[in-house]
Parts: C-alpha cells; structure tokens; sequence
C-alpha cells in the first residue's frame, strides 16, 4: 500500500466522521451518523492495520495476534456491557469510556518514551526530538487527567458506593483551589524537566512524577463538582479525551488519530459551551474544574414546609383530556422510573382526541446530554414532537396544560429572581402555561438544593407517586 493511499483512505475515514458528527446533532438522524462513525473507524483501522504490515512487517504478524485478541476482549464486553445497560445508566456507561480513551492514551505514551524506536519515532538509541517529547507530555497529562476524572465522574453518576469521593454531593476544603494551582504548576515543571532530559534515564522521574500529579488533578478537579453540573462534567471529559487522543496522534505521526481525537475534542468543548449557557455557569471555570461546589452549598438548606395542591392521575387525566394544547416535560424522574413507553401510550391517546402534544427538553435534562432525546427515541416518539427549549419556550404562555414529568431545576422560576443561587439559568417557562401538572415522588429539591416555586404556585396541582404508575394510571383514565 503506497503512502498516497493511506493518507487518502485517512481523508475518507475523516469525511466519514464529519459525516458522523453532522448526524449525531439530531435524533432524527443519528442512527445515519452512527453508521457513518463506523464506517470511518472501520475503514481507519484497516488502513492503519495495512500501513503496519507495509512498515514493520517483521512484527506485524506476531502484534496483529495481539491486537486481534484486544479487539476480541474489548468488543466482547462492550456488545455486553451496552445491551445490558439501562437507559438511566447510560451517562455512568459514557463516563467508564471516556477513562478507557484517557487511559489508553497514558499507556500509549508510556510505551512511546520507554521503546521510542518501535513507534518509529526514531532509530533505536537515538533521543526522542524535543517535539515529540512536549507532544507526548501533553497526550500523556490530559488522558491521566482524563481518567481519573472520569472514574470519579463514574462513581458520582452511579450513586452506590460509599466512599466520599463518589458521593452526588461536592467535596470542598479550604484552599482547593490553590491545592489545585500548585499541583498543575508541579505537573508543567515535571513536563518540561521531561521535556529537556537528554537520555531516557534523566527523563523517567519526571514523567512519572507528572503522571502521578495528573491522576491526582483528575480527582481534584471533579469532586467539588455537584451531581446538578454532572451532564457538562460528561460533556467536558469527552472533549479532554479527544484532545489526549489528538496529543498522542502527534506522537505517533497519525494523521487519523490527530483529526479524530481534534474532532472529538473540539465538538466535546462546543458542547460543553452549550451546557454552560443552558446553566448559566463560566465556561473556564468548567474547563478549571472550579465550579459547582460553591452555588450547590449555597443553595442547600431545608426550607419551611409550605402547602401545595395535590390531585390524583384521574385528576391529571380530565385535564389533559379537555385541553386543546399539551406540552409534556420530561426529566430524569422519568428515566429512573422507565415511564417513556407509557408516557408515549398516553401521547397517542391524547392525540386521538384532538389534543395537540408536544415534548419539551432541556440542554441539562437528565444526566448526560441528550438524555432525554434518547430516552424519548427509544420509545420512538416522533420525533416532530420532541422540541428543544429555545424553540418552544415562546408556546408556553398559549399552553393550556403543562405535564412535568420527574424534571425540577430545570423548570424553576426561582432562576428569574437575581438573589437566587441559581439566578440566570435557562429554564422550561412551564410557569407560564394555564394549568401545571407535576409528577414527583415527593417534595424534596432537585439536585440545585433549592424549593421549587413552581410547584407552589395556585395553577399548579402536584401528584406524587412513580412515574410509569401514574402515567399508566392516566392512560386508563383517558380510556
């Protein structure tokens, strides 16, 4: 295989992820882009596979054995791991493989500064060229960072284990920021000691002592993050595992691996950008990983008991049957009770009758983003019916009924008021429609820790109970 063909089936491959990406923006066109993203690994890996046997063809056939039988391992338990995932446990999923990519970049780096040689980088007992060290410097701290920040992630979105560090709530002490500062300061000193090393044996304590201070960074990082900031956290370790990817790609001198790691890196930081504006959050206090810890505590606190008005599904039921317009908000409520099945059974029902419905989501929604798109997918609602908030926050004011579905922050008009902790975030404008009908299994606050005005508000009948249930119960109602 000529050179000029690898870098061709490389521009391909790359088309094929652009394709990729530009079908992913929607769920009306995702399963297109899927296909377009393995179509462009499978064309890429293959190509790389040709380009090893043109190159070192005296390892080849001993290394492809091992590759194949990483690709046997790995494939096997991702086919398990996403068949038997549930829809609640998607984001904890997304977090596990975005430590995987940052680990594999650590491991990759590693191999590149002990054998140098076998990477072709340079001829065996030669020095690594100073740029090939800085790039392997930054592959090798941004995927640490990645992986331990992805494992605490991990344990934040689960929510079974013990230990504090995985707790939903942030971990903050007293000069953790400057902790932080000193530490990136120590890991960009190590680097570039590294960096100027002249023999391998001068440079091996550095880069192990940078690798150390990076996985701890991982972990400051992320614990002062709340489990309310978890969806832009999933958002920004995807676009920091691109770059480790891109990083390592320089390394390697893979053009493939360059263009995909930058295009996940920078479509994760565009997507980040986006979640910050939906949370009213800095975008480079995201990236510093120095925010959530302070809004959340003071947000947190028991408020005095306050009366609501309660009804039953029948009573949420008759509402909906008689009203003209429905806009339905569903939140991760609705997710832990796996209601979207029946939820889509009532839509049908409703639209029977005349009832134009409508779904609306939130950026933040959920725990990941497009978690509530997926959610809603997979019990195929149309997807003409599934609105993002910026294009049907004007219909809320001329909505005759407006059904919450396990949602809170993101429907709180407490975010209008300037002296509240969450004062500025983009909201559902449910407040404004002329009924409300909320479903929660009880009072207590969303992850923001604060009351929610809307659930106090005349127009506003809460009815408690698990979701799947009470939309079930509104189904037979409408029948």
């Amino acid at each position: 295989m000529s050179m000029n063909l690898v870098v061709l089936l490389y521009l391909v491959a790359s088309i094929f992820f652009i394709q990729a990406l530009k079908g992913l923006s929607h769920p009306s066109t995702s399963r297109i882009g899927n296909g377009f993203g393995m179509a462009g690994m499978a064309i890429a890996v293959l190509t790389t596979v040709a380009l090893i046997y043109k190159l070192r063809p005296e390892i080849a056939t001993v290394g492809m054995a091992w590759v194949l039988l990483g690709l046997l391992v790995g494939g096997t338990a991702g086919t398990l791991m996403a068949k038997r995932v549930e829809m609640t446990k998607m984001p904890e999923l997304v977090a596990f493989m975005h430590s995987m990519i940052g680990l594999a970049a650590v491991f990759i780096a590693i191999a590149c500064v002990a054998e140098p040689w076998a990477f072709n980088i340079v001829e065996k007992g030669q020095p690594i060229p100073l740029g090939n060290k800085v790039e392997l410097f930054i592959g090798a701290f941004v995927g640490a960072i990645t992986f331990s920040g992805s494992v605490i992630a991990f344990g934040k979105l689960s929510g079974k284990y013990k230990f504090r560090l995985f707790q939903g709530a942030p971990v903050v002490f007293k000069g953790q920021h400057m902790l932080n500062l000193v530490l990136a300061l120590l890991m960009v000193a190590l680097g570039l000691v590294f960096v100027a090393s002249s023999t391998q044996a001068e440079g091996w304590p550095a880069f192990w002592g940078m690798l150390a201070l990076a996985f701890v960074l991982g972990v400051l990082i992320i614990i002062p993050i709340g489990g309310a900031d978890m969806p832009v956290v999933v958002s920004m370790l995807n676009s920091y595992s691109g770059w480790a990817a891109a990083g390592i790609g320089f390394s390697l001198n893979n053009s493939m691996l360059i263009i995909a790691g930058s295009l996940v890196g920078s479509s994760g930081a565009i997507l980040s950008y986006i979640m910050c504006k939906a949370m009213n959050r800095s975008f480079f206090n995201v990236i510093l990983g120095g925010f959530g810890g302070e809004a959340v505590a003071a947000a947190t606190g028991g408020g005095e008991q306050r009366p609501v008005k309660t009804g039953s599904a029948d009573d949420a039921a008759f509402l909906l049957g008689n009203a003209d317009t429905v806009i339905i908000v569903p939140g991760y409520g609705l997710a832990v009770a796996r209601a979207q099945h029946p939820l889509k059974e009532l839509t049908e029902k409703l639209i029977a009758k005349g009832v134009q419905v409508k779904y609306a989501i939130h950026p933040v929604a959920g725990r990941m983003p497009g978690h509530m798109n997926v959610l809603l997918a997979e019990a195929e609602v149309p997807y003409d019916q599934v609105f993002e908030m910026e294009d049907i926050n004007s219909e809320f004011g001329d909505t005759d009924v407006v059904l919450v579905l396990g949602a809170n922050d993101v429907v709180n008009p407490a975010a209008k008021d300037p002296k509240s902790p969450i004062a500025g975030m983009p909201i559902l404008e449910a407040y404004k429609a002329r009924q409300v009908i909320v479903n929660k299994r009880s009072m207590a606050s969303g992850y923001a820790g604060l009351d929610n005005e809307l659930f106090y508000m005349e127009r506003t009948m809460m009815v408690f109970g698990d979701a799947k249930k009470v939309v079930e119960d509104m189904v037979k109602a409408i029948e």
